[in-house]
């Protein structure tokens, strides 16, 4: 997996809600493709320094919203999301992720206003 995952022991989103966010954003913005092999769940939680259930909880949730496949003796394995964000969407994308940094939003505050605007 060539992505970075950081986790915020003190944010209110739970590590393993944080992982399956992030993994599933790399997905929908290709950085994952589909074939990619995720890391071993033993593996992943000893680099983010959490339990192997939280990884196990994260790839669960992510199976079950279609973008991951995990199997016996072949691990998980990043699917084609169901409706794959366009380039002109992810540059949308990043565009409003830097305007938010620029007016110094933090990254939940940010992720906050989008299911704000979700809801509308």
């Amino acid at each position: 997996m060539s992505v970075s995952l950081t986790l915020d022991m003190t944010a209110a989103t739970p590590p393993y809600e944080q992982v399956r966010a992030q993994l599933a954003g790399h997905i929908r913005a290709g950085r994952l493709r589909p074939g990619d092999k995720l890391p071993v769940v033993r593996a992943l939680a000893a680099d983010l320094g959490v339990a192997t259930n939280t990884i196990a909880r994260a790839y669960r949730e992510l199976e079950g919203g279609g973008l991951v496949t995990t199997r016996r003796r072949v691990g998980t394995i990043v699917q084609a999301p169901a409706a794959p964000a366009g380039p002109e969407l992810r540059a949308h994308a990043v565009a409003f992720v830097a305007a938010a940094r620029d007016a110094g939003l933090a990254d939940e505050a940010v992720i906050d206003l989008v299911r704000g605007a979700l809801l509308e």
